[in-house]
């Protein structure tokens, strides 16, 4: 590396300190996004529960075969959802759920699994677009601003219409969601078919004024769109959470590098003032 006058490592010094400001911003702005969007997975939450085991208990009530959606069969194909984020500067945000999605598609085919994409967020669409992987769907630009339940109700409907017609024969969510408040981690869960409890149900005792194929069909409808949305809800979350501490780490950085720069500027500014007092004294030594 070349030796770099002080002009140099001040210009340096200030384009870390620039770099800062950046990071610094930008941490602030995920704080303040991540606080409402962990208000609304926390709302969001009993709802999505409750939902789930109101569908769980009723299905115990019916006979799989009476509906499509409630009918267990071998797995043969399989649709895995992806959601990741628009962006980057997350830390291990994406690519720790990436591989956690290429490690599925691994054991799926090792089993003889066909395996489909439906991928909502721009940086698994730019990973698993380059790469020999059969695509249903792509979504970018999702998590821009509000989240889109257009796209929600679309891939659900997608999704609710490939099983019924057993073009899969199970369907899988793949996407971060926040364990605590300081913390997050790739979650996989069955989107369908439905698990069924392996207990009773207090189901029994509720009768019905609607018809009952009416109303299981808008439950599930309910049910399957918002627990995807719940799903989207919870990687926004986790993603402004991993992009605040990749921000916090990348400014607490910044400050040690302007540290660093800082005492090689004196050194090199010293360095240069005892040069300047030697020709100096030389010089007036060579006069006399």
């Amino acid at each position: 590396m070349p030796k770099l006058s002080p002009r140099d490592i001040r210009r340096k010094i200030q384009g870390i300190k620039n770099t800062r400001r950046i990071t610094n911003a930008m941490k602030v702005v995920s704080a303040a996004k991540l606080r409402r969007a962990q208000e609304l997975i926390y709302a969001s939450r009993p709802y999505s529960e409750k939902l789930y085991e109101m569908l769980r208990s009723l299905a115990t009530h019916i006979d799989p075969e009476s509906h499509p959606l409630l009918e267990t069969r071998e797995e043969r194909v399989c649709d895995i959802v992806v959601i990741t984020a628009d962006r980057g500067l997350a830390g291990a945000f994406n690519s720790n759920l990436i591989k956690r999605v290429e490690d599925i598609i691994k054991e799926k085919q090792e089993k003889g699994v066909k395996v489909h994409l439906t991928l909502i967020g721009r940086k698994g669409v730019q990973h698993f677009g380059k790469r020999a992987y059969p695509i249903l769907k792509a979504y970018e630009e999702v998590f821009r601003k509000e989240i889109n339940f257009g796209v929600v109700k679309e891939v659900g409907e997608l999704l609710r219409e490939r099983y019924a017609r057993k073009e899969t024969d199970g369907v899988y969510l793949v996407n971060n969601e926040m364990t605590t408040r300081v913390n997050y981690k790739p979650v996989v869960r069955t989107f369908l078919p439905f698990e069924k409890p392996e207990g009773g149900s207090d189901f029994a005792v509720y009768e019905f004024e609607v018809d009952r194929e009416l109303f299981l069909n808008k439950l599930i409808d309910l049910y399957l769109n918002y627990q995807l949305y719940r799903a989207m809800l919870e990687s926004n979350a986790s993603e402004h959470f991993a992009r605040m501490v990749a921000m916090d780490n990348a400014t607490r950085n910044a400050d040690e590098l302007v540290k660093t720069w800082t005492l090689l500027f004196n050194k090199a500014r010293q360095e240069s003032i005892t040069s300047e007092l030697i020709d100096i004294v030389n010089a007036v030594e060579a006069m006399k």
